[in-house]
């Protein structure tokens, strides 16, 4: 039994937590969520907005905690005897995790790249919707510092009225925003005098910032290859595969890559010949497919030897674009098959579109007035967790004032 759990819980499960190696750029300010923060407002934030990740181990010595809380998390992976299982396989794992963190620099940058996006945020906000500042950004992440729990009850302290939950996944999964919303239902059952009015930003894959800063991206690797075989690049789109149980029960994620995908050929005119394919699976199940490296072997077989890798459901790199796409994909799969000329897209990190795009799904948030998405309301038909349904009617029963 051990070890089929095994097979379906391997090390590439824990890529979902997203890394990359540091970086020199150092934000010249940060706003984090500890008691003690330097920079916290003298004027209490009217607008709090929480952005929710995974979050990743920002040195190696984390890499346990953080591979402990994530297969803890039933709504990520459900496993039986969790209680026992978990912190068996985190310490089975954590060496090995903590090898490929050294190979990419040590630690995770996601909160620095969370810091950079969230400031550049928030300033353009208190410009652009001065009636609802000061706004303030918060990180929550579900495996390590800063937990949501955490920034929950310093949101709570710093007196934020209207709070905001937005996903940095612009594609909606119940096992990604799905989960940290989850977190927030279950926080709120434990605490009682609440006087946040709550709203979230539950997807948002189409939006018009973001499908520009992809495309910008696209455009700009496409000039990096060969003059002469510029025109016969096949952009392969990557996005994190599903198992096909998860997708069975009518979780939307797929659909929604797909609608992020034909937004972006749709901006570059279906300039180039595309595919939307998925990296990561785990274990011996069924997932959605095909996989980035099988398609990698498959057009090199069909003579297609020029390709361009994107990442399209991340916002900033990660394990998955920094060891899968780059040293396991193009640094040795592509090499093995005889791929003339592979590239990878750069993420959008601080990219200063995709800023300016968060602060425009905000401040289009706030204009509306809607506390959340009509799909929010639609659980998965098949849905197995009853959690679902109650933090649905949580966010649904919430209704901030303008």
């Amino acid at each position: 039994m051990l070890l089929e759990v095994w097979k379906t819980v391997s090390s590439k499960y824990v890529a979902a937590a997203g890394w990359l190696a540091p970086s020199s750029r150092i934000p010249t300010q940060r706003f984090s969520t500890k008691p003690d923060d330097k920079h916290a407002y003298i004027t209490a934030p009217k607008t709090g907005i929480i952005m929710l990740n995974l979050g990743g181990p920002e040195t190696t010595q984390d890499v346990h905690d953080f591979l402990l809380r994530l297969f803890l998390d039933k709504d990520l992976i459900p496993l039986p005897a969790q209680s026992w299982l978990a912190p068996w396989i985190a310490k089975r794992r954590t060496p090995r995790i903590q090898e490929q963190y050294e190979k990419i620099g040590g630690g995770s940058p996601i909160k620095m790249w969370t810091d950079m996006q969230g400031e550049g945020m928030v300033k353009l906000l208190d410009k652009m919707s001065p009636q609802t500042g000061p706004h303030k950004y918060y990180i929550g992440f579900r495996y390590t510092h800063p937990l949501t729990e955490d920034t929950l009850n310093q949101m709570e302290k710093d007196g934020v009225q209207h709070a905001i939950a937005f996903t940095q996944y612009p594609q909606y999964s119940c096992s990604t925003t799905g989960s940290s919303l989850n977190a927030i239902y279950r926080h709120f059952q434990k605490t009682t005098g609440s006087k946040m009015k709550w709203s979230v930003i539950d997807r948002w894959p189409v939006h018009n910032g973001l499908v520009q800063a992809f495309a910008n991206n696209i455009k700009a690797e496409l000039k990096k290859f060969p003059k002469d075989v510029q025109d016969d690049v096949v952009i392969v789109f990557s996005a994190h595969s599903l198992p096909l149980k998860v997708v069975g029960r009518g979780d939307p994620y797929p659909y929604e890559v797909a609608a992020t995908v034909q937004a972006v050929m749709h901006q570059l005119e279906y300039s180039h010949p595309y595919r939307l394919v998925w990296q990561s699976k785990v274990g011996p199940l069924p997932w959605l497919s095909p996989q980035t490296d099988e398609v990698i072997k498959g057009f090199a077989k069909l003579g297609r030897k020029n390709l361009l890798l994107v990442p399209i459901a991340f916002t900033s790199d990660h394990i998955e674009t920094l060891h899968e796409l780059d040293l396991e994909y193009a640094g040795v799969v592509a090499k093995e098959c005889g791929i003339t000329n592979i590239r990878r897209a750069a993420s959008l990190n601080d990219n200063p579109v995709f800023i300016q795009a968060l602060a425009d799904v905000v401040n289009e948030h706030l204009i509306s007035g809607k506390p959340h998405s009509v799909q929010l309301t639609l659980r998965c038909p098949m849905c197995t967790n009853p959690v679902c349904g109650k933090m649905r009617e949580f966010f649904c029963g919430h209704t901030p004032k303008k």
